[in-house]
């Protein structure tokens, strides 16, 4: 018998994303990649933070996204951040379209780089405003504060 390779899986999340919008229904597509970028995203070395999705002649593009390269994996500084295409099918896009034109905000998540392919997880989201972000801290500190008396008391 083979011996089974064991997946080293990485996923790289969009932290900020949960904190600065108000997210919906999440959805995972595909990204048009060349070989280097897929190696440097299995090792980690990619971030989201600032990323959108915006939509061009009927396809779905991932803006300011970077994924660096190593230093066995060199990648040019004016690749690091290129529009990457969206892989999608033609109905998931246009329910996006449609919920890009009523004002929404499609924000990336994660990439999943276990299996094959590497994937994107996507959500249709509503922008915070300042008070809410407070509103969502002071809630969060609550919770914290009851999780401790509650783990204390026994």
């Amino acid at each position: 018998m083979a011996k089974q390779k064991r997946q080293n899986t990485k996923i790289i999340r969009n932290r900020r994303a949960r904190f600065d919008y108000e997210l919906g229904d999440n959805l995972i597509v595909g990204l048009e990649l060349n070989g280097r970028e897929v190696k440097s995203l299995r090792m980690g070395h990619g971030y989201l933070r600032g990323a959108y999705v915006t939509v061009k002649d009927d396809q779905l593009w991932l803006i300011n996204a970077t994924i660096n390269g190593t230093s066995g994996i060199p990648i040019p500084e004016d690749e690091q951040s290129r529009a990457r295409r969206l892989l999608a099918k033609r109905r998931e896009i246009n329910q996006l379209i449609a919920v890009k034109k009523q004002g929404r905000t499609i924000v990336p998540l994660d990439i999943l780089t276990q299996g094959r392919y590497i994937k994107l997880r996507i959500a249709v989201g509503k922008g915070r405003k300042l008070y809410d972000k407070r509103q969502v801290l002071k809630r969060r500190d609550a919770q914290r504060s009851v999780n401790a008396a509650i783990k204390h008391l026994y």
